[in-house]
């Protein structure tokens, strides 16, 4: 096993001195933009009964799963832009590398599975309530969340088994690929099961999106009411876009590693999967929703309204 206390070097942003301070500042209000929405979305689905409902208690995990991967990149980076140093310990490595790629797991199953949930309430209404019983819903985000950590969990154990002999990541960030470069033995067991589970995950994802939105597509096409119609296809088509960008992203940045890519190119498609998603998301999945976004006007403007009346008495 690899000595943890080894110090490992990411990739420069190559950012010099007198600009650092502005990248620090603006990379703390990126991260500090994204806790507020995805925290402003997942309060206000968990302080609220009315939207305790199967469709926002499982969106309420994508919040949960957005701010792990930004916490996963943002912290060390701005520190590293401060500190004007790449270096990191093999221990904080593994634990960004993991993170990351729980984030990138739980956002395939999440929104695999709020599609699915989309596929029965439009086209399975009369079992909707059925089969997404409170027990049912708890069994599916417990699974749900359980295979990510045991996929992913089980590729860095095996990963933590191999003794590094570099210490030069490829990346700005600790990932899978970059540390099994870094391997100095034989790695084709952990390339083998990283393929696999990204084929499985990613494969299981993509199938099940196109099937249920097919289904949802048809069914409004089929539908004669056109508000029902126009509401349904505008809902999930942005969803479909938005899951679509990050499952070929996503699949880019994985297969990048094994093919002749630009590095450039590689970190930027990287770091955008840590950064867009988390900030779209809230906005898209959450603000965008006429529910949830009533009830963060009425917050808010019962939280103004308070405010005014302490400052004028």
């Amino acid at each position: 096993m690899s000595n943890i206390s080894q110090i490992l070097l990411m990739e420069s942003l190559d950012i010099s001195p007198f600009f650092s301070h502005f990248a620090a500042l603006f990379g703390s209000l990126t991260y500090c933009l994204i806790i507020i929405c995805n925290m402003t979305v997942l309060l206000t689905i968990a302080l609220d009964r009315q939207l305790h409902k199967p469709m926002y208690v499982l969106l309420i995990n994508l919040p949960i799963n957005d701010m792990i991967g930004a916490t996963a990149l943002f912290p060390h980076l701005i520190h590293s832009i401060v500190s004007q140093t790449t270096s990191i310990s093999n221990l904080a490595c593994y634990l960004q590398a993991l993170l990351v790629h729980l984030y990138c797991g739980g956002s395939l199953m999440i929104l695999t599975v709020m599609a699915f949930d989309r596929y029965l309430a439009i086209c399975r209404p009369l079992r909707y309530h059925t089969l997404m019983t409170t027990s049912n819903l708890r069994w599916i985000i417990a699974g749900m969340w359980l295979t990510d950590v045991v996929l992913v969990g089980s590729l860095f154990l095996m990963l933590t088994q191999f003794r590094l002999c570099n210490w030069r990541l490829a990346d700005l960030y600790c990932n899978n690929p970059s540390l099994v470069k870094l391997v100095c033995e034989n790695t084709t067991a952990n390339n083998v099961y990283g393929l696999l589970i990204t084929v499985l995950m990613q494969g299981t994802s993509m199938l099940t999106v196109l099937f249920t939105y097919g289904h949802i597509l048809l069914t409004c096409i089929l539908n004669r009411q056109a508000d029902a119609r126009s509401k349904a296809l505008r809902t999930c088509g942005t969803h479909l876009v938005v899951f679509v960008v990050f499952e070929l992203t996503t699949l880019f940045s994985v297969l990048s590693h094994r093919l002749s890519v630009s590095p450039f190119l590689r970190r930027s498609v990287g770091v955008s999967i840590l950064v867009f998603p988390p900030i779209l998301n809230p906005l898209i999945y959450g603000i965008n929703t006429k529910e949830i976004r009533s009830k963060v006007v009425k917050a808010f403007s019962r939280k103004t309204k308070k405010f005014k009346n302490k400052t004028c008495a």
